[in-house]
């Protein structure tokens, strides 16, 4: 699946954190598994024979679950949500990363593979909705909490983003009293 997909569907599970920074770490979580995908850097031959294995298991799992709760505020949540985080890469990875490309979630104590007789290309119809739906779903976040996945790159544009979506869908203006734009 998409990293982009990756990130908003960890951006999406962490809409009960207060903090932006909390919310920003399950995102680095729902991203985490693909550094083992920096294997590119040292060739095709490495990344085809090392992306899904070295960072795609339970020691990524632990290792990220750590760091970030280490970083967050609300610790114990954002433990839980990026292990969630975390996994649910591996669950898209297993379902829209392409037949054939197992994931080694037991490496290094085993090389035993993880995969599912169903999985669907990474440029699929199936990859393609869902990340159409989870965007989607992202810009709402917009009307009920005042926020979007915007938020992980700058603040400020996201304050932009979700005034303009608000304005659109909601009808709001700037100034209090004032009368919203005619459609």
């Amino acid at each position: 699946m998409n990293p982009i997909v990756h990130a908003e569907l960890a951006w999406l599970a962490a809409q009960g954190l207060r903090e932006r920074r909390d919310r920003i770490l399950v995102v680095c979580a729902g991203l985490a598994p693909d550094l083992d995908g920096l294997t590119l850097l040292a060739g095709e031959d490495w990344y085809g024979r090392y992306h899904h294995v070295l960072f795609h298991g339970y020691v990524g799992a632990l290792i990220t679950t750590a760091v970030c709760a280490a970083l967050a505020r609300q610790r114990a949540w954002v433990a839980g949500l990026s292990l969630f985080a975390f996994h649910l890469h591996i669950l898209c990875d297993l379902a829209g990363s392409g037949p054939g490309w197992p994931i080694h979630y037991w490496w290094p104590t085993s090389m035993r593979e993880w995969f599912w007789n169903g999985q669907w290309n990474l440029a699929s119809w199936q990859n393609s909705i869902i990340g159409l739906a989870v965007t989607l779903a992202c810009l709402a976040c917009a009307l009920r909490f005042r926020r979007t996945f915007v938020e992980v790159f700058s603040a400020r544009w996201d304050v932009e983003v979700t005034r303009t979506l608000r304005r659109r869908f909601l009808g709001e203006t700037d100034a209090p009293g004032s009368t919203p734009p005619a459609s």
